[in-house]
């Protein structure tokens, strides 16, 4: 089972590996999809910026039929310095702890992280489900590595984000007016899979809602602060 790297030349040698890697792909069960989604935070002011050792709460959520059925928090420190491409030893564990610490267990999850769009191909979405053994779907607020032109002002507009000829994602417009967001393919799911279960999981916010509740969770959890 793929674990959790300590160092960055470990990281990225585990990325390039799980990069490789042909996992069977996802299929949806013929029921109301268990969606679940997670979300760290940290102190305010240190996204961005963060230094290992920072304070770390996060949270991990199913829905079924637009219901919380189960929900947990987990506190920590994270792992390392906050480095684009490498949030898997700053947020990784705590994630994972979050997700294990639900008494029910998701279809599919939703991650506050990038799959396919980054530089080895393998962000914290899709080392999380690596992990996890469970399929996932990046969504964050812009691309990491891939590139693509902005989908019409329009609900549900969609466009491709790509890495050269390589699709690795889509922009979704999840409300007009507003920034999309990009869906990133990552452990089991492929773009459109990706951009399917997005679309699904979208209610009236622009953030999906698995995402959406546990991101108030961990917030909440913070605002309280709590050590869990």
């Amino acid at each position: 089972m793929p674990t959790w790297p300590r160092t960055v030349a470990q990281l990225v040698a585990k990325q390039e590996e799980l990069a490789r890697a042909t996992p069977a792909g996802w299929q949806p069960p013929a029921r109301v999809l268990a969606l679940g989604g997670c979300f760290v935070c940290f102190p305010r002011g240190g996204a961005g910026s963060g230094a290992r050792g920072d304070c770390a709460w996060a949270a991990a959520t199913v829905l079924r039929g637009g219901r919380v059925v189960a929900r947990a928090v987990v506190s920590g420190v994270a792992g390392a310095p906050y480095e684009p491409g490498l949030l898997a030893l700053r947020e990784g564990p705590l994630l994972e702890a979050a997700v294990r610490a639900m008494p029910v267990r998701a279809d599919i999850l939703l991650v506050d992280a990038t799959g396919r769009d980054h530089p080895r191909r393998a962000g914290l979405a899709l080392h999380l489900g690596a992990v996890l053994d469970l399929p996932t779907v990046g969504v964050t607020h812009r691309a990491l590595v891939a590139e693509g032109p902005w989908p019409a002002d329009q609900d549900d507009a969609a466009s491709p984000l790509r890495i050269g000829d390589e699709l690795v994602g889509h922009w979704l417009r999840t409300r007009p007016g507003t920034r999309p967001v990009a869906v990133h393919a990552a452990w089991c799911t492929d773009p459109d899979t990706a951009l399917a279960v997005v679309r699904a999981a979208v209610s009236s916010h622009r953030t999906p809602e698995p995402i959406r509740v546990a991101r108030t969770l961990a917030r909440e959890t913070r605002a309280q602060g709590r050590a869990l």
